[in-house]
Formats: C-alpha cells, sequence, structure tokens
C-alpha cells in the first residue's frame, strides 16, 4: 500500500486522477458477494417460480449492464471500453443463497475494480428486488474484491484468510 489516496490533492480536494501518461494494458478483475436468504427463498428460485422471472437470467444481465455504467454511478471514475463483463450466480444451499461473482477486462489505462464490485453489487441488488416479496429478510454480504491483474502494480489477489 502507498498511504496515499490517488484522488486527492495536497489541499484534501477530491478530483479525477489523469491517466493519460499510464501505458495501456489489459487489466481484469474478479469481485464476488452473496445474497443470504431462507432455504424456501432459494428452493422457489431455482424452481423459477418466482412471480418476477428468472431471477438468476436477469440479475445476471442487470449486473453486466451496471459494470458498462459505473462512471456515471461512482463520482470520479473513469468511463472504461469494457471488453468483457462476466458474471457467474451459483447456489450455495449451505449459505443457504446464491453466491455472485463478476469478471471485468478492458485494454486501457485504468484498472477495473470498480466495474467488477458494481456489476456484483447490482447483481445482489436485483436478487432481492425479484424476491423480496417472499423474503424481505435477505442479506447481501461480503461484498469484495478477489483479485486483479495487471497495470503498473501488479497482479493482486486477495488473502485466503478474508478481507
Amino acid at each position: 500500500m502507498t498511504g496515499e489516496l490517488s484522488h486527492l490533492s495536497r489541499d484534501g480536494e477530491a478530483h479525477m486522477v489523469d491517466v493519460g501518461d499510464k501505458a495501456v494494458t489489459r487489466r481484469t478483475a474478479r469481485a464476488t458477494g452473496a445474497v443470504r436468504m431462507a432455504p424456501a427463498t432459494l428452493d422457489l428460485i431455482l424452481a423459477g417460480n418466482a412471480k418476477k422471472g428468472d431471477v438468476v437470467a436477469v440479475a445476471r444481465i442487470a449486473g453486466i449492464m451496471a459494470a458498462k455504467r459505473t462512471h456515471e454511478l461512482i463520482p470520479l471514475c473513469h468511463p472504461l471500453p469494457l471488453t468483457q463483463v462476466t458474471l457467474e450466480i451459483a447456489p450455495d444451499p449451505a449459505l443457504p443463497g446464491l453466491r455472485v461473482a463478476a469478471t471485468a477486462r478492458v485494454d486501457g489505462r485504468t484498472g477495473v475494480e470498480m466495474e467488477a464490485l458494481t456489476a456484483v453489487s447490482v447483481a445482489c441488488l436485483t436478487i432481492y428486488d425479484m424476491a423480496k416479496a417472499v423474503d424481505r429478510g435477505m442479506v447481501i454480504e461480503a461484498v469484495k474484491v478477489e483479485e486483479k491483474t495487471g497495470g503498473r502494480s501488479g497482479d493482486w489477489h486477495a488473502p485466503e484468510h478474508g478481507p
């Protein structure tokens, strides 16, 4: 860690980082999260019986769309020409609930961690929205960056022991 926040000037004012002199490299980021719910809610989703439709399919599309609009949602983020965004949504009966993972990729001058995090967050919010009629007690949890590659700082992987 550098110990400095890149979006703050010496006077503490927020600003957009100038990435114009950075090299264009392939950059990826993977983020994960989960929606914990009642076992019956998970069963309902997996059976395709949610009143609003296919929860997993809609959440996947919502996450991809959100990644592409991250710069409109998060102040000071650069608009990026994403080359790929993938979302994996898998049931986890032990949770119980759905685990969500997003991978974002760009050939650019800045990283895509925020895009991956936004994809996961919006996918989880969509799951909640589509199933809240039967389970308002769902919990969105453990949203985090798992790894990132590329750029001047190189590759990074989350520690195995947690955040």
